[in-house]
């Protein structure tokens, strides 16, 4: 496994840790459900080598982040979860682009 991948399969696990402490607590387990399901549906992916998985993880990232940020504006009881959140949907942008941006801009020969 390369170690943008790597990155990327933490980042997951990590954002799937950040939802379980953030909703779990409150009773609000279908949040919970519904917002770690495709996190570790892409983390799993991404262990049994799915092609695709890193890249449709960055498309539900922006919405992940999107979410972090609005929840940051909107309650700040819960600014430090949201703001985990939205830095952990950058991680998982930045590295599901990696590989094809080592690609784009490598050296040839």
């Amino acid at each position: 496994m390369t170690t943008a991948r790597r990155i990327l399969l933490t980042a997951l696990l990590l954002l799937v840790l950040l939802y379980a402490a953030w909703f779990i607590g409150r009773a609000e387990w279908f949040a919970f459900v519904i917002f770690a399901a495709p996190a570790i549906a892409f983390a799993s992916g991404l262990l049994q080598r799915r092609p695709r998985a890193g890249f449709w993880a960055g498309v539900v990232a922006l919405a992940w982040f999107s979410h972090g940020v609005m929840v940051a504006w909107t309650r700040p009881p819960e600014r430090l979860f949201a703001l985990a959140e939205a830095m952990l949907s950058v991680v998982i942008v930045l590295a599901a682009s990696l590989p094809g941006l080592r690609a784009r801009f490598s050296r040839r020969p």
